[in-house]
């Protein structure tokens, strides 16, 4: 399978928000008895606030190609869980569920991590245990990291692991 990333701009701010309502109901099993997520009256999430990855610098949205077909999407930005100091951070990362345990997300995760120098940071949801399994095998097995460290952090800014390392 043949992965392009392709670096969004905000003419592809439908098409985010679209992959994004998907994000948001598979990641709504973990907001199960909050309010969070709730559904609005016309049946879709509310809108994420896309803009400050068209404005601001060191921002950016990623669409994932798999053999010219969309696969997902990542969102980096510089916003620390942690609150360390960070180069780079991984917002939302998504990939479709037909190109899952495929190997696409791990080398979208790369190629991500690759194009960037510096440190970076990747929080994960305590609940969503997946998703830590694939975070930890992901950074473990980048060729390009370095200086791996995970901790755990709950309190007001995060509930869950958060692996920190440098590329």
């Amino acid at each position: 399978m043949e992965l392009r990333l392709v670096r969004a701009s905000s003419a592809d701010a439908a098409t985010l928000q679209n992959l994004l309502l998907l994000y948001m109901h598979d990641f709504s099993e973990f907001w199960a008895w909050t309010a969070v997520g709730d559904l609005e009256p016309d049946g879709r999430y509310e809108d994420y606030p896309l803009d400050p990855y068209w404005d601001t610098p060191g921002w950016r949205a990623v669409l994932f190609e798999a053999d010219g077909a969309l696969a997902g999407f990542a969102l980096v930005n510089d916003h620390a869980h942690s609150s360390r100091p960070v180069d780079h951070a991984i917002a939302e990362f998504f990939v479709a569920r037909k190109y899952r345990r495929q190997g696409l997300g791990k080398l979208a995760a790369h190629r991500l991590f690759g194009e960037a120098r510096g440190q970076w940071e990747v929080a994960v949801v305590r609940k969503n245990l997946a998703a830590q399994a694939f975070w930890r095998r992901t950074v473990a097995e980048c060729p390009a990291a370095r200086e791996v460290t995970e901790f755990d952090l709950d309190d007001a800014r995060w509930n869950g692991p958060i692996l920190r390392f440098r590329t």
